[in-house]
């Protein structure tokens, strides 16, 4: 039986009249715990209310299928009146670091003493408040790791095919060089007429044009290439097939190469087929370079939005537009959107920028876009429209997911509250999404949801510090 002295440990049941106390020893249960034992696990029902009077529990939390540490219940301890209150599942999991002393008092028994005692009462919602904001201040944490997590690995997997291109590029080009520097030698042995030799230069710098601003369509491009090819085999070239792309490429055509080649078919040196292999290789180094180059650009280009997302070397608040952070955070999810995600927009560009806290404005729309593309699992459809609406600025971001039940509908925005399994979802995502859109910058967020469609409607003020 538990004992009197024991239960004074506890400044919480120091609150108690000797009645209450009594009443509460002959309630309460014993309960004994061997060290490396689970209590309860995260996810369980609720059970009752504990008072642990000897020993040490560990409280850990299952985040993106870890097991996390959160902190710990040293004796003398009570734990469990969240639950009680609440009858909400166990958001953590409880395991004795060493051997333990329990005693249990039931939930209706918990509830009665609660509402019988004022200073009981006080204290333990004080215990509450300070554990939530202790759990919630863990788990946003976590959010934002999972949160920079997604994004690494999303600037990571775009950095590496633009990455691989200059790579490719800075390889293959010397030896290309090399060899055209060597062909330029022989042909200069020759002493051709100047005239002949601009008639080259001329083909090279039209390729080069074709080159940089890809004016063909794939099926001109197959055509092209199977003409090439059979002029080329026609005239006598090993591997012809090897110079066909890229003359291709150049846009030469089969007239010009029968122009340009005249005075060499029958040449016995290897100035028969030079000029042509010379043609070749001169447009897959331009081809080279310029993929070397749009790779350049896009990786410039996605550290430029990570900087833009993360509004790095600026202060708290700036002025910003909307439509800016929202492409910025498209582009760090690019590639979720490969395997069958289409994104429609509808942006309504007029709009005035805003005075805002760019980076939490951007988390915003990183957990709606984020949310949204699990909603419709990798394959739909994603609208983004922005527009005016009195003195707000409106945006709405739609999935044709299979919808919010109507039964959970009026719980999303609750912290904590998840529909996905344990350890997949934290519950903080749209409570965090709420805060930073009505506490920060005094908008609203609402949704509409039925199967096929559900959108979230986020609306800003449009202030006195806006600028066109």
């Amino acid at each position: 039986m538990l004992c009197v002295d024991e239960l004074l440990t506890l400044e919480l049941f120091q609150q108690l009249s000797q009645e209450q106390i009594h009443w509460v020893c002959d309630r309460a249960q014993e309960m004994e715990l061997s060290s490396g034992e689970v209590f309860v696990k995260q996810g369980d029902p609720p059970r009752g209310f504990y008072v642990m009077l000897s020993g040490r529990v560990s409280i850990t939390r299952i985040s993106e299928g870890i097991e996390m540490p959160i902190g710990q219940h040293q004796a003398p301890a009570f734990f469990g009146e969240i639950q009680v209150l609440t009858d909400e599942p166990v958001p953590v999991t409880l395991r004795a670091l060493s051997n333990c002393r329990l005693y249990e008092i039931s939930g209706d028994d918990f509830r009665t003493l609660l509402h019988s005692c004022r200073g009981f009462e006080r204290l333990i919602f004080q215990a509450v408040q300070k554990r939530l904001r202790g759990l919630e201040s863990f788990i946003q944490n976590r959010e934002k790791m999972a949160a920079l997590g997604t994004l690494a690995a999303g600037l990571a997997h775009e950095l590496n095919n633009p990455a691989a291109a200059v790579i490719r590029a800075l390889q293959d080009i010397t030896p290309a060089l090399l060899e055209l520097q060597r062909m330029n030698f022989v042909y200069g042995q020759r002493q051709v007429e100047a005239e002949h030799t601009e008639k080259w230069l001329k083909a090279r710098d039209d390729g080069w044009d074709a080159v940089v601003n890809r004016r063909m369509n794939p099926i001109e491009f197959s055509d092209r290439e199977e003409q090439l090819l059979e002029w080329l085999e026609d005239y006598g070239v090993e591997d012809a097939w090897k110079l066909a792309e890229p003359l291709a490429a150049g846009n030469v055509d089969t007239e010009t190469l029968t122009e340009l080649m005249e005075r060499w078919k029958d040449d016995p040196t290897e100035l028969k087929d030079m000029g042509l292999r010379w043609l070749a290789l001169s447009f897959e180094v331009m081809c080279t370079v310029s993929s070397g180059l749009r790779g350049a650009q896009r990786i410039s280009q996605l550290v430029q939005s990570m900087k833009s997302y993360s509004y790095m070397d600026r202060g708290a608040q700036q002025i910003v537009d909307v439509h800016d952070g929202i492409e910025d955070t498209l582009q760090l999810f690019a590639y979720k959107f490969k395997q069958g995600i289409e994104i429609q927009r509808d942006y309504d560009r007029s709009l005035p920028k805003i005075l805002a806290f760019g980076s939490e404005l951007n988390q915003v729309w990183t957990n709606l876009i984020d949310n949204a593309v699990d909603a419709i699992a990798g394959k739909g459809v994603i609208e983004l429209a922005t527009a005016q609406n009195g003195d707000y600025i409106q945006v709405q971001i739609t999935d044709s997911g299979a919808g919010i039940p109507v039964e959970i509908q009026s719980r999303i925005f609750e912290p904590f509250y998840t529909t996905k399994p344990v350890g997949s979802g934290s519950g903080l995502g749209l409570d965090a999404v709420r805060r930073i859109i009505e506490n920060r910058h005094q908008g609203t967020i609402s949704f509409a949801s039925q199967p096929g469609k559900t959108c979230f409607t986020v609306c800003l003020p449009i202030t006195t510090h806006s600028y066109q």
